[in-house]
């Protein structure tokens, strides 16, 4: 197993098990003697196809990155086997850190991959947690039951309908924080959602941690790819407070592309 000051040089690790998630998202497991923090990614060589950034989304002496196929790495990803190997670098970048007592953790789609594990964490210390999880329809909810045993109030959204509040997750925040105050908001989705908790934390007065999602070739803060106004996600990021993400002027407005190109969101 590899030493602890030996994370950030790639090592070759078994797939142990792989969950089906639903149709596009398959949940990974590997042993490997590394110490992560919710929030954290690690970088994940696919042998003669790419290296991708992922979230561990299990802590555990099995660690688990979920895996939603949308592009050629994620799809070679989602077509190993128990038994194949995989290249892992890290973990990498900042993590969540449940500082309050009452927390509401907001999540979309497959943002909720480093968020089960923080809420796993906080239960486990008797932080009392409310989530609002949306999708684009029941059938892209993940996690659930697992959620269930550690939040104190679940609380749902389809953009279709199918199952709990009809329409965005930004909305249902809304609603509820008229009913309800909490300590923090925690929050990882697409960035365009956590521009709007973003507002609705400040204009309540609640302080944010949120982890955004750029584009990312090392992961280490050298190759500039996942800059945004003189942070670098990987090493700065991927969380960051309420209070950085309100300095950034390209935060939910801007990203960029694979050539580095800055395009709008």
């Amino acid at each position: 197993m590899p030493k602890k000051d030996n994370l950030e040089l790639p090592r070759i690790v078994k797939i142990l098990d792989i969950v089906e998630e639903n149709p596009d998202v398959k949940t990974i497991f590997f042993e490997d003697d590394f110490e992560a923090y919710p929030g954290q990614f690690v970088m994940v060589w696919i042998p003669s196809v790419d290296e991708v950034p992922m979230s561990v989304s299990y802590l555990g002496e099995k660690k688990g990155i979920t895996v939603k196929n949308v592009g050629k790495a994620t799809s070679s990803l989602c077509k190993l086997k128990p038994g194949d190997k995989i290249g892992i670098r890290g973990p990498h970048g900042t993590f969540f850190e449940a500082t309050g007592d009452s927390l509401l953790v907001v999540a979309g789609g497959i943002g909720i991959a480093p968020l089960a594990p923080l809420m796993e964490n906080a239960h486990n210390i008797g932080k009392q947690i409310t989530l609002a999880f949306g999708a684009k329809s029941k059938s892209e909810l993940l996690f659930i039951n697992r959620l269930k045993g550690c939040s104190r109030e679940l609380n749902i959204s389809t953009d279709d309908g199918s199952l709990g509040f009809h329409g965005f997750v930004s909305d249902l925040v809304e609603d509820i924080l008229k009913k309800q105050s909490f300590d923090e908001i925690l929050c990882c989705g697409p960035e365009i959602m956590i521009k709007k908790i973003a507002d609705l934390a400040k204009l309540n007065g609640i302080p944010l941690q949120a982890s955004l999602e750029r584009y990312m070739k090392c992961g280490v803060g050298i190759c500039d790819s996942c800059a945004i106004d003189g942070f670098h996600v990987c090493i700065d990021g991927p969380v960051f407070s309420g209070k950085i993400l309100s300095e950034l002027a390209d935060f939910g407005r801007f990203r960029r592309d694979a050539c580095g190109r800055r395009v709008e969101l």
